[in-house]
């Protein structure tokens, strides 16, 4: 059963998101050749604010980036 977990910051439509879990799905499908029941696809949205590069989250980067 394959299980696929997508992680990405908050903000997306719920049609995107809709769109990613099937294009994730029926890539799966295709490469794998799995049964569509059995494919899992899991999609987390995380809060600019909880996720960070070099020391800084993407909320602050967001911030300092408004200016230009």
């Amino acid at each position: 059963m394959p299980l696929i977990e997508v992680t990405l910051t908050e903000g997306r439509e719920p049609g995107a998101i809709r769109a990613l879990i099937h294009e994730v799905h029926a890539a799966v499908e295709r490469s794998l050749g799995a049964p569509a029941q059995s494919i899992r696809v899991i999609v987390r949205e995380v809060p600019r604010a909880h996720w960070a590069a070099g020391d800084q989250t993407l909320a602050e980067r967001d911030e300092i980036n408004k200016g230009d």
